[in-house]
């Protein structure tokens, strides 16, 4: 009995020291959680009212520094930019910056190239860095980035020069031409021909006009404002039409096939010049005699259904160091036969932002001395499709040239000059 009341003694005092041992557990961590911490000092404490929240909308990086240079508040695009590191300004040009403003008050702003995060491959980072003074402690860092308005800056310069350099030539051209007729007026013989160059300069310089005129206008046009269903045996037909003329100077067949009644959504003047340009430059670059294919299929695509129309020529091919510039603007494999077909360097440039503004893409696959083929994916229109499953043996894939079919296997439908 007296052991059993012994046991019951010390279960009692037990439960009466946990019990207070708790209590003083529970007081404890009420103090610890109403002492201010050293973050919300920083953010609640030291920053002037309503500060917190404006850093929170601005579009620049913001980065807030205490007179020891501790960062007291930064936005999220501020680490992504790699601005802050372990609570630092990890910029010393912009730390620098930071005291000097702290020292005298006056606002500063610098422009600074900062290496870019995670690429190995030495490319900048365009930043323009503005310092003010916040309150009388603490410093206020924004920084904006500048490389996407540099690089736009940079092709819009670069556009204007090359415009400038291509009107030049034949305005220069024309002004000479005018000239010697003027010289040779006793001449009829050298006025007729001085005249003829007077027309191929003006034919070109009203080439490179349009060609401005469209390149602009695809890029600020919304295609889907007027889009509706095309077809594709139509836009095939008219870009042959086109060609015609030049096809038959030149002794070229252009051949016509693959699956028929196709349709992809779009605008059907922007489709049009997008297709008549690849099919214009396979016959200008193929040699006389020679053969131009244009054909059209379905393939289905993880992303949607699409429609594949390949323009396979015969011609000189293109380099490898070629192909991965010839859908820049003003940009010549050949700059001499560019002039004496009269290219003006932009009709890739318009399939480029045609296909990428119609949700699809221009691809090129050619090697030197055996031809090339651009291939023009689009949407399919959705129209219903009655299928000819014996159509889709004349298309032309793309690592095959016009060469490797026998004559009884060419697009079903051939257009001669």
């Amino acid at each position: 009995m007296n052991v059993d009341a012994a046991v019951a003694a010390a279960a009692a005092i037990a439960g009466l020291c946990t019990g207070v041992i708790a209590m003083l557990a529970f007081r404890w961590s009420e103090r610890d959680q109403a002492r201010p911490t050293r973050s919300s000092l920083h953010t609640d404490a030291v920053l002037p009212p309503g500060v917190d929240t404006v850093l929170s909308v601005l579009r620049s990086s913001a980065v807030v520094l205490d007179e020891a240079d501790a960062v007291v508040k930064a936005s999220s695009a501020a680490y992504a930019l790699g601005l802050v590191r372990g609570g630092k300004l990890a910029v010393e040009p912009m730390l620098q910056m930071a005291r000097d403003t702290r020292r005298d008050g006056e606002i500063r702003q610098v422009e600074l190239d900062l290496p870019r995060r995670g690429t190995g491959r030495g490319e900048a980072l365009a930043v323009s860095a503005r310092v003010a003074p916040l309150g009388s402690r603490l410093v206020l860092l924004l920084v904006e980035d500048l490389t996407e308005a540099r690089r736009i800056e940079a092709v819009r310069r670069d556009f204007v020069a090359n415009v400038s350099h291509e009107l030049k030539t034949p305005v220069g051209a024309l002004s000479l031409l005018s000239e010697a007729v003027m010289d040779a007026s006793d001449d009829p013989e050298a006025v007729h021909r001085f005249a003829g160059r007077m027309q191929i300069e003006a034919t070109r310089l009203t080439n490179l006009v349009q060609e401005l005129i469209d390149l602009s206008r695809v890029q600020n046009d919304d295609p889907l404002e007027d889009s509706e269903p095309v077809r594709v045996d139509e836009l095939v037909a008219e870009a042959i039409d086109r060609c015609r003329h030049q096809a038959g100077t030149k002794q070229i067949t252009m051949a016509a096939g693959g699956t028929a009644d196709l349709h992809v959504w779009g605008s059907r003047g922007q489709l049009a010049a997008a297709l008549g340009n690849l099919v214009e430059n396979a016959v200008n670059y193929s040699p006389a005699r020679t053969r131009v294919g244009i054909a059209a299929r379905h393939i289905t695509a993880p992303g949607g259904d699409l429609i594949e129309i390949a323009v396979t020529d015969q011609g000189i091919g293109i380099s490898e160091k070629d192909r991965e510039r010839i859908f820049e603007r003003f940009y010549r494999v050949d700059p001499a036969r560019s002039r004496a077909t009269g290219g003006t360097g932009l009709g890739l440039a318009i399939v480029k932002h045609v296909a990428a503004s119609h949700g699809g893409e221009v691809t090129v696959w050619s090697a030197e001395g055996q031809g090339s083929t651009f291939t023009l994916r689009l949407p399919e229109a959705g129209a219903v499709r009655d299928r000819d499953p014996y159509s889709d043996h004349t298309l032309l894939e793309p690592h095959e040239s016009l060469s490797s079919f026998p004559d009884d296997t060419l697009p079903a439908r051939e257009v001669r000059p």
